[in-house]
C-alpha cells in the first residue's frame, strides 16, 4: 500500500489527538477542520505544514473539502462532532444545534466517498433523543454504501491510562471493516472488566502515566513543561484535600466541608431522572485518584475536581494531558480554561493510533468490488449485566430498523 492511500481528512479535529494517533500509524493528514479558534491555533502549533482551516461543516460540501486536499480523495475520513449536546455530565438539550452535526458528518462521508470512515462520540450519544442521532449517523453512511460496526468501548481496554467510555463507528466500502480487539485488561468501570480481556496485560495506571513528570511549578512563568503548574489553594480546600484518601470523593467528607454546589448538583441528578437510567446518584465532586488504577474520565473540569493520588493538590493541565496520552512536547494554545476544554474533549492519541493500524492493515485485504453491500453488521453498546430502559429502547429501535433477517445486531 502506498503512502498516498494512507491519507485522512479529520473533521471536528479539536486538539488533534486522533490526528496525532493516525499520523503515528502512518497516515498523512490532507486536511483538518474545526470551528473553534483555540483548536485551530493548537492544530497549527503542533502539526507543522498541515492544512488546517476553520469552517462550519453545515456550510461545507465535499467539493470544499476536496479543494483543500488538492482534489485527492482521502483514504479515511474521521470525526467526533462536539459532545456538549450529548454528555450526561451536562445539560441534555435536544435543541442544541451541535447535535445536528452528527448527520452532517455522515453527509460528508457519503459525499466524499473515502474507502473508510471512523466516528467517535460520548456514550450519551446513544440515547439522546431516543436514538435519533444514531439513526442520523447510520442512515447517512449506509446510504453512502458502507458496511458498519458500532461499539461502545472503554479506552482503558486499548492501553489508555483512563476509564473513558466512547462510542466508535467504523465503516468500509464494500467490505466488513472488523473492529480492533482490546489490548489490555482494566477494572473499575462498567464494561471494562470482561472475560474477553481477562488474560490481557493490565491497563496503564495513573502512577504509570505521571511517572517522571516531577514537581509542578507554582506559576506559569516558572513552568519547565507547559501546563505543569499547581495554582495556590484556599485553606478550606487544603483541609478537604488532606482528608480525602485514594479513591474517596466529596461524599466521604464531613457535610460541613462539602462544596455548596455539591448538594445542588446532587439534587439535579435526582430531579432529571438520571438514577432511573442507572447513571448513579450524586456526582463525585472532588475525587482523589488511585495511583494503582487507570484514571476516571478526564474532562474540562478535571483540574478542579481530580486530586493527585499522593499530593494534596488538584491535577495540573499537563497531568491531565498525560492521562489522555499526549506527549509532553504537545502544547495547547489558549487560556487555562480553553486548554482544559481542549484536553478534556480530546481523543487519546494512542487510542487513535490503534485504530489507524487496524485500518491500514485491514485495507490490504479488502475489496470494494461488492455492489449494494451497505449494512449494519454490529451494534454492540453494552458489556454490563444491566441496561437502562433508555438504552434498551434504542437497541430495539435500531434492531427493528436495520436487522438482517431475524438476526439481532448486538451481542
Amino acid at each position: 500500500m502506498g503512502a498516498e492511500q494512507l491519507s485522512s481528512v479529520d473533521l471536528f479535529s479539536g486538539a488533534g489527538g486522533l490526528m496525532l494517533g493516525l499520523q503515528l500509524a502512518g497516515f498523512d493528514t490532507l486536511a483538518a477542520n474545526d470551528n473553534w479558534p483555540p483548536a485551530i491555533d493548537t492544530l497549527k502549533h503542533n502539526f507543522d505544514g498541515a492544512k488546517v482551516s476553520p469552517g462550519d461543516i453545515r456550510e461545507m460540501s465535499a467539493a470544499d473539502v476536496l479543494a483543500r486536499t488538492d482534489g485527492v480523495t482521502p483514504f479515511l475520513v474521521t470525526g467526533g462532532p462536539p459532545c456538549q449536546g450529548f454528555t450526561s455530565a451536562g445539560a441534555r438539550r435536544t435543541s442544541d444545534q451541535r447535535n445536528t452535526l452528527v448527520g452532517e458528518f455522515a453527509r460528508m462521508v457519503a459525499e466524499i466517498q473515502p474507502k473508510w470512515f471512523l466516528f467517535e462520540n460520548v456514550e450519551g450519544f446513544l440515547t439522546m433523543s431516543e436514538g435519533s442521532f444514531v439513526i442520523d449517523l447510520l442512515d447517512g453512511v449506509l446510504d453512502g454504501g458502507y458496511q458498519v460496526r458500532l461499539r461502545k468501548v472503554n479506552v482503558a481496554n486499548y492501553g489508555v491510562p483512563q476509564l473513558r467510555k466512547r462510542v466508535i463507528a467504523i465503516g468500509s466500502l464494500g467490505a466488513d471493516p472488523g473492529f480492533p480487539c482490546p489490548s489490555h485488561h482494566a477494572y473499575g468501570a462498567p464494561g471494562a472488566e470482561t472475560e474477553r480481556t481477562a488474560a490481557l496485560p493490565p491497563a496503564p495506571t495513573v502512577a504509570d502515566a505521571l511517572d517522571g513528570l516531577g514537581v509542578p511549578a507554582s506559576s506559569a512563568q516558572d513552568e519547565t513543561i507547559q501546563g505543569h503548574t499547581a495554582p495556590r489553594i484556599s485553606e478550606s480546600d487544603a483541609l478537604r484535600f488532606r482528608l480525602l484518601l485514594q479513591g474517596q470523593t466529596m461524599r466521604d467528607l464531613p457535610r460541613g466541608l462539602q462544596h455548596q454546589s455539591y448538594a445542588r448538583r446532587a439534587n439535579r441528578r435526582v430531579a432529571d431522572g438520571m438514577p432511573t437510567e442507572r447513571r448513579g446518584g450524586a456526582p463525585a465532586g472532588l475525587r482523589r485518584l488511585r495511583a494503582d488504577e487507570p484514571s476516571k474520565a478526564i474532562t474540562s473540569a478535571s483540574t478542579r475536581e481530580f486530586l493527585h493520588p499522593l499530593e494534596d493538590r488538584c491535577l495540573t493541565l499537563r497531568e491531565c494531558a498525560r492521562l489522555q496520552g499526549f506527549p509532553d512536547s504537545f502544547e495547547f494554545v489558549g487560556n487555562r480554561s480553553e486548554q482544559a476544554t481542549l484536553i478534556g474533549n480530546a481523543i487519546p492519541p494512542n487510542f487513535g493510533e490503534m485504530f489507524g493500524w487496524w485500518i491500514a492493515e485491514g485495507s490490504k485485504s479488502h475489496s470494494t468490488d461488492t455492489a449494494d453491500s451497505a449494512r449494519l453488521l454490529e451494534f454492540q453498546v453494552t458489556n454490563g449485566a444491566g441496561m437502562s430502559p433508555a438504552l434498551h429502547s434504542v437497541i430495539r429501535r435500531i434492531n427493528a430498523r436495520y436487522q438482517i433477517g431475524e438476526m439481532p445486531l448486538w451481542s
